[in-house]
């Protein structure tokens, strides 16, 4: 890494932390303000899921469908259970780019993120769920 200071390094790990837990209480509160402030319009979120069947489909969530998803969530009150687990491990922050690995009620999800103008913001998702 090639920062300026170590101030620097830890407000960059502290913005892609926060825009990670914006993408998880967003989804699991219905906080469409969390959402739209984390994630880039030009999103794309991929992965797969376990149906009742117990055979996995992958499907892509793009940045209007995750909004549309948070707002349901709040609309009908489904909340994520307050156990639910809310972890980011950062796994890389470079200048401009970083690397998180985000676990929810729904799996695991790797985040990309890039920086403009000194905030972090998510530009893709790769999913696993359960």
């Amino acid at each position: 890494m090639s920062y300026s200071t170590k101030a620097q390094m830890q407000s960059d790990i502290n913005g892609v932390k926060k825009a990670c837990m914006n993408y998880i209480d967003g989804f699991y509160y219905g906080d469409t303000l969390k959402i739209k402030e984390s994630l880039k319009p030009s999103l794309y979120k991929y992965g797969y899921w376990k149906n009742k069947d117990g055979v996995y489909n992958g499907s892509q969530m793009t940045f209007e469908t995750a909004v549309k998803y948070s707002k349901n969530v709040l609309e009908k009150k489904n909340f994520a259970k307050k156990d639910a687990p809310k972890e980011v491990e950062i796994l890389d922050v470079l200048n401009k780019i970083a690397a998180a690995k985000v676990t929810a009620w729904w799996g695991i999800d790797y985040i990309l993120l890039s920086k403009k103008e000194e905030k972090w913001m998510i530009e893709q998702v790769f999913f696993g769920g359960h």
